[in-house]
């Protein structure tokens, strides 16, 4: 999971996105998009890895260059988007101009649930409900409408991302109980190994991690084990 701001990836903490600032990690030696994927994959060799465009996230512009460039330089990675898509054409023109790229739909720019309405039926669409704490960010409907919902949902507390809460089980499992059929995702709060053998047990289907890598509680070792 990499976060973009101003062409550079920078480090996530607790939702606070106005303090977010380059990061700094002793698997890469600059804060460069590229570096920084190319140390993550160091650690492990991901298929997929998340981005999210904070900068088109928050309206100020985006990082469609970058994305382009990771795109060339890890044919084998897939990459899941969180881009700002707030429309039905937003998202077509972007699922067109990246055709190997996943766009992530994140409840927190939605304004409506036209998007899910009318592309349901596209594979690399995928779900974000946006969490800041207890209060849910987005279509309050949407939590309710679990017959839109791609087959991949992930489920993303900004207010545990880079912190040491640890994943919301009870909130994980509730949605998972809701949406069986559903691919749930969890994201915030992974501390380490631990937290990966209880989101397995509670029937999560992945995680996305960022600072328990950075900062050497998940190892490559720990992830080879449940490869």
């Amino acid at each position: 999971m990499i976060d973009l701001k101003q062409g550079a990836v920078v480090r996530a903490r607790l939702g606070r996105r106005d303090s977010y600032a380059p990061i700094v990690t002793p698997l890469a030696q600059t804060s460069a998009p590229l570096d920084v994927v190319s140390g993550l994959l160091s650690v492990h060799p991901f298929h997929t890895l998340y981005v999210a465009d904070l900068d088109a996230i928050e309206s100020r512009g985006g990082q469609e260059r970058s994305l382009a460039a990771l795109s060339e330089a890890f044919p084998a990675v897939t990459f899941w988007v969180d881009a700002g898509v707030s429309h039905t054409e937003e998202a077509r023109a972007w699922l067109a101009r990246h055709p190997r790229a996943h766009l992530v739909l994140g409840s927190e720019t939605l304004h409506s649930l036209a998007p899910l309405e009318d592309l349901g039926g596209d594979e690399r669409i995928i779900l974000s409900l946006d969490f800041c704490g207890q209060r849910f960010l987005g279509p309050e409907a949407l939590c309710d409408a679990k017959h839109l919902w791609p087959r991949r949902v992930i489920v993303m507390d900004l207010a545990r991302v880079g912190g040491d809460a640890g994943p919301d089980l009870d909130r994980l499992g509730a949605l998972k109980r809701r949406a069986p059929d559903s691919m749930v995702y969890a994201a915030g709060g992974l501390r380490g190994p631990s937290d990966l053998s209880r989101l397995t047990q509670a029937g999560i289907h992945g995680v996305l991690v960022a600072s328990a890598l950075h900062d050497g509680r998940l190892t490559g070792a720990d992830l080879a084990t449940r490869a």
